[in-house]
C-alpha cells in the first residue's frame, strides 16, 4: 500500500473587514496530519473534501495561478487557504 501524500494548508489572503477568529495570519501553515487540531474548525471543514480528493488521486480544478484555493465560509473573515500535495 503506498504512503498517503502530505498536505500543507496555508493561509494566503484574506477578503473579509473582521480578523480572523481564531486569530490566524496570513503565511500561517499547517500539516494537515499533525497540526489540523490547529486550524480553524469551519475552514477544515471546507477543507476536509478537497484534502480526501487531493490524497486518493482526484484533480481538482486549480486557479489561474495553478493552485488549489479554497475560503473560510466566515462571510466576516473570508480567509483564504491554499492546499498543496507534498509528495515525499
Amino acid at each position: 500500500m503506498s504512503k498517503r501524500p502530505k498536505i500543507k494548508i496555508t493561509l494566503v489572503d484574506k477578503i473579509g473587514k473582521m480578523g480572523c477568529h481564531r486569530g490566524h495570519k496570513i503565511g500561517d501553515t499547517f500539516d494537515f496530519d499533525t497540526e489540523r487540531g490547529k486550524l480553524c474548525p469551519m475552514a477544515m471543514h471546507v477543507a476536509f473534501p478537497y484534502v480526501d480528493i487531493l490524497r486518493y488521486g482526484g484533480d481538482i480544478p486549480k486557479d489561474s495561478d495553478g493552485e488549489i484555493k479554497i475560503c473560510c465560509p466566515d462571510a466576516a473573515v473570508i480567509n483564504i487557504f491554499k492546499l498543496e500535495k507534498i509528495e515525499e
